[in-house]
């Protein structure tokens, strides 16, 4: 029978029975549960500001891509869409031979009034990249189409010229880039009026097939510096050559029925012309749409150069009128 070591269970079983005596007697002098105090209240974690957080070790680059709106954000959710909305690289505001909805009544200086409309539009066909009306971003080919007509009014708005141009775009938006690389096709044609009222009239069988490469840089969300050239592969009256520029400053946002004002300027070169061309300023009060990005502006028009009615390309005008227009 094994040894009992009594020197060390005595102790151990008085230190037990102390031990058990003394936790009956703080149990005994704990207060009741009506009698306790209740915590002071402390903020909510979801409520707390951010500097009650230890600071991030790390970068959230994916946050920070998602964070933001308008041409200067990246927007990572690229998808494959048909018939989507909004357009990558929107019309210059001031050039008179884009395809929009559009009218202005001018004084043409040695002329008299005229009416010039526009109607057409610019649509996306297919993209890949992000589903932002108002801002995409990707890759998207389109349509672009129009009449751009000219009545007399001083002769029972007789149709004097007519234009005609369609289109095929394909353009690339990223962060606050834009790029185009395009064709279409335009012809000039007078009016049956015209001609009657002046037999003797040169008819010109005006004509341009032409491909086109246009840059636009967002330097603000508001504002937008654009460049293009075109050279036309097929020609009759017109040369290859032709180039423009000039800048957009417009709403970017939704503006609901307030509007906002806006301010555009264009000037076209054309080789048969010398490289000279036109100047265009436009300025009025503008409308963002809150469902698309499309645009309706009101205001005055300033055009001085060589006619946008290529049937008279050599015909110098200045104009002075007022207008509305309608762009996708």
């Amino acid at each position: 029978m094994p040894k009992v070591c009594w020197k060390w269970i005595v102790p151990a079983a008085l230190l037990l029975a102390s031990g058990a005596a003394l936790a009956r007697a703080q149990y005994e002098h704990l207060p009741e549960l009506s009698q306790i105090e209740p915590l002071p209240e402390t903020q909510a974690p979801e409520t707390q500001s951010y500097a009650a957080y230890p600071e991030q070790g790390y970068f959230d680059y994916d946050s920070w891509m998602t964070g933001s709106a308008g041409p200067t954000a990246i927007k990572p959710d690229w998808d494959w869409q048909l018939l989507p909305d909004g357009v990558i690289y929107q019309t210059y505001l001031a050039n008179t031979k884009e395809s929009r909805m559009g009218t202005q009544i001018v004084n043409v200086e040695g002329d008299g009034a005229l009416w010039d409309s526009t109607l057409g539009g610019h649509i996306g066909l297919v993209r890949y990249g992000t589903c932002d009306g108002f801002w995409p971003q990707g890759f998207q080919f389109g349509m672009e189409g129009s009449a751009q007509v000219r009545l007399d009014p001083d002769e029972q708005l007789d149709v004097r010229s007519v234009d005609f141009r369609v289109g095929a775009p394909f353009t690339y938006g990223y962060g606050r880039h834009r790029v185009k690389l395009g064709y279409y096709h335009l012809c000039s044609h007078l009016g049956d009026e015209f001609l009657i009222n002046n037999p003797g009239y040169p008819r010109l069988n005006f004509v341009r097939d032409t491909v086109l490469f246009g840059y636009s840089f967002y330097a603000t969300d508001n504002l937008r510096l654009y460049a293009e050239g075109g050279w036309a592969f097929y020609n009759n009256v017109s040369e290859p050559w032709e180039f423009q520029c000039g800048f957009d400053w417009a709403p970017a946002r939704p503006t609901g029925i307030r509007g906002a004002p806006f301010f555009a300027m264009n000037a076209h070169s054309r080789e048969e012309l010398d490289f000279s061309g036109n100047f265009t300023a436009q300025a009025g009060w503008a409308w963002r749409g809150d469902r698309t990005s499309h645009l309706f502006r009101m205001g005055v028009h300033y055009f001085n150069g060589y006619s946008t009615q290529y049937s008279f390309f050599r015909n110098v005008e200045k104009q002075i009128g007022a207008g509305v227009w309608y762009d996708y």
